[in-house]
């Protein structure tokens, strides 16, 4: 029989090994010592980092969709839906570094998966139209869609490049990038609210 808190035990070391060490860089015994487990035992519960990876990615984002819902689903102003939309998703980002890897791999691979998380969460992406005012935005020519492909692009592209771009624009200042995220969500909050008002 398989234990709850030995395979909540597991996914929170896994998370913070692939946070460190990326999901190339990571061997299974390096989990099993950060969850104080043997081996064997982790195997147990996952017999390949790939599925182990894919617990955590899965854990992290159904996490991600219920809060979001809840905070989204509201008498919230537009101002501050678009505060949480930027934070949740930047929080997300700054806690789980591998995610924008995983979100470019698992597209590729198999571009079910987040649709499946969001359908077990119950969380539709039609929120997010809602949320922009989707029939306000087509009345003044917007496709709310482009809206929000554009929108997910420019957050998490300083994540998925940050190596590059922390590199080139930054002189591989790990200090001076973390503080241009952080300004960057001020940035964006204003100028998606500029887009929506215009």
């Amino acid at each position: 029989m398989k234990d709850d808190s030995t395979e909540a035990k597991i996914l929170e070391a896994a998370r913070h090994v692939f946070i460190r060490k990326g999901m190339d860089g990571t061997r299974m015994q390096e989990i099993a010592d950060e969850a104080g487990i043997n081996k064997a035992l982790l195997h147990y519960y996952y017999r390949s980092k790939e599925k182990l990876f894919e617990a955590v990615f899965q854990s992290v984002f159904a996490g991600f969709f219920r809060e979001m819902k809840s905070k989204l689903v509201g008498g919230n102003t537009i101002e501050e839906k678009v505060e949480i939309i930027v934070d949740q998703y930047t929080n997300l980002l700054d806690k789980n570094p591998f995610v924008p890897h995983f979100i470019i791999n698992e597209i590729n691979r198999n571009p079910l998966t987040l649709t499946r998380i969001m359908e077990q969460e119950q969380f539709s992406p039609q929120l997010f139209i809602e949320v922009f005012g989707g029939k306000d935005l087509q009345k003044k020519g917007l496709d709310p869609s482009q809206l929000i492909v554009s929108l997910m692009g420019m957050m998490i592209f300083p994540y998925a490049a940050r190596n590059l771009v922390q590199l080139i624009y930054f002189k591989d200042d790990a200090s001076a990038y973390e503080n241009f995220l952080q300004e960057r969500k001020i940035f964006l909050k204003q100028m998606i609210l500029k887009m929506i008002k215009a």
